[in-house]
């Protein structure tokens, strides 16, 4: 590759907002052939950013969370209102190193969805984030890739 390639290869991480997510406790599915599932249905989301700030509407909201050999796969979605009106759905997966306890690190890449004028630059932003646990409360600092 030349410089000039590999320079346009270079990777930025643009803060986005954090998002703060409580949960309920979980529903165990029990074993299956993905591994145990567990449902935390989400009852209230709060995003605060420069761009982005929302607050959960409605109330489908959950994280269908898979656990196989130590490891959490996250499978999240919820929609959002702005402050302004738009409304935005967020979908994110994820994991995490359940061997590592409650308290590990979740990594999760999030993608969005609106018809919003205003927001529609957000259907082309794909974001990672690493978020943790405090006891049915978990705070996720999001940023976009670039």
């Amino acid at each position: 590759m030349t410089g000039a390639n590999l320079q346009s290869m270079t990777t930025e991480l643009i803060p986005l907002c954090t998002a703060t997510a409580t949960l309920s406790d979980p529903i165990f599915v029990g074993d299956g052939p993905k591994g145990m599932r567990l449902i935390f249905e989400i009852t209230d989301v709060v995003v605060a950013g420069e761009r982005l700030t929302a607050t959960m509407i409605g109330k489908a909201g959950a994280d269908w969370i898979t656990l196989v050999a130590g490891t959490g796969t996250l499978d999240v979605r919820v929609a959002v209102q702005t402050d302004d009106g738009a409304i935005i759905f967020v979908q994110y997966t994820g994991r995490t190193d359940i061997s590592a306890g409650l308290d590990a690190p979740k990594y999760v890449a999030p993608t969005f969805e609106t018809s919003d004028p205003r927001y529609t630059w957000l259907n082309n932003v794909q974001a990672v984030g690493k978020g943790f646990t405090e006891g049915n409360t978990i705070t996720y600092e999001w940023f976009e890739v670039r």
